[in-house]
């Protein structure tokens, strides 16, 4: 048994505590300017044999109606679905998606697909909020490297074998119904409400242009009034381009699907901090048996197995760090062999005492 998970750890120091200078791009977003989800519902066909099974009957009524339309008739009793599952297919549209524009969609088992890597997905309608399709999506399907292997002696899986994505694989079919050139102002939303922050982005956009058409209304919002005879788009270019004085902010992103975390700035920790660390381990094993009848009896001799379970449970070990900064926590932590998914456990646990400076993000 492999104790430990070989693991990727990247520590960033981009950052530094103080200020800096950033554009206000980086702090906001344009109100009506965001991005629309679309959601559809999917066969991925192609599969080796990885595909949903028997029991997942929507599969096999979807295929059945799938091929109806194609003029081939067939009870879906009668469909075998080992080389096809059924799948969810989420998008992201960007703003200002235009018919044509080409997007990466995101694609998921539903049923009891164990792999759907370098399957096909057939071309797929995308539904937005309100019912409408504003695109399809279609292609091979990625799983980014996770794979799915089994056999008599056991199984072996990668990372998530049943979700993927299909780069460029959706394309936009009808505009979004929405016209920034008939905007009266301009609404900018910080991404993370701060009165003073808001303040600046006021000053920074009235200074930059000699009069007052910038207003903060709240912590997260400015609202501009777009100059007469000015092009809006040419403005909102210029006014997103404008430079603010912003304290930066450590951050701590996690992936917990492959035990990545990525650190951007010297991140302090009240010290002293005690963990306490321990696995437990199960074990199974599969032992054959062999089974005899009793003598002068009409039974036969057969070969059973007999399934046998053990749980061992290793001593906690419990250590002091003294140091203010978390890079040395995670090295004590990486010394005594601590896994990704331990890893990421104890420092959001330390955030949850209060006791970590910085803002997590799990993607």
């Amino acid at each position: 048994m492999v104790r430990y998970v070989f693991f990727l750890f990247l520590i960033i120091f981009a950052l530094s505590f103080g200020e800096n200078r950033v554009k206000i791009r980086e702090e906001v977003d344009v109100m009506g300017v965001r991005p629309n989800y679309l959601i559809g519902y999917g066969i991925v066909v192609g599969l080796k044999g990885t595909g949903d099974g028997t029991t997942t009957r929507y599969t096999l009524i979807s295929i059945a109606n799938m091929l109806r339309k194609m003029g081939i008739y067939i009870d879906p009793a009668q469909v075998k679905t080992k080389n096809s599952a059924a799948v969810m297919v989420t998008a992201k549209l960007p703003p200002f998606a235009k018919s044509g524009m080409r997007f990466d969609v995101t694609v998921a088992s539903m049923g009891d697909a164990k792999d759907i890597g370098n399957g096909i997905l057939i071309r797929t309608p995308l539904f937005g909020p309100d019912g409408k399709v504003y695109g399809f999506a279609q292609g091979s399907v990625s799983t980014g490297g996770g794979f799915s292997e089994s056999n008599k002696g056991g199984k072996v899986v990668k990372n998530f074998p049943t979700t993927g994505v299909i780069i460029e694989g959706g394309i936009v079919e009808k505009d979004l119904p929405f016209e920034f050139s008939q905007m009266e102002n301009l609404v900018l939303t910080l991404k993370r409400p701060d009165f003073s922050k808001a303040v600046r982005i006021q000053d920074a956009i009235n200074r930059h242009y000699g009069k007052k058409i910038a207003k903060a209304l709240d912590a997260s919002t400015v609202s501009v009034s777009f100059i007469k005879g000015k092009d809006p788009v040419q403005m909102a270019g210029e006014i997103l381009d404008l430079e603010i004085q912003t304290d930066s902010e450590p951050t701590i992103v996690i992936y917990e699907r492959t035990g990545t975390v990525i650190m951007s700035g010297d991140i302090k920790i009240d010290a002293p901090i005690y963990v306490s660390h321990g696995n437990i381990y199960v074990a199974v094993e599969k032992k054959p048996v062999v089974s005899q009848p009793p003598p002068l009896s009409q039974g036969q001799t057969v070969e059973t197995q007999q399934v046998q379970t053990t749980v061992v449970e290793e001593k906690g070990r419990i250590f002091a760090i003294q140091s203010p900064k978390l890079k040395d926590l995670v090295e004590a932590l990486n010394d005594i062999g601590v896994s990704p998914r331990d890893l990421i456990a104890i420092i959001q646990a330390i955030k949850n005492t209060g006791k970590l400076h910085a803002k997590i993000v799990i993607m």
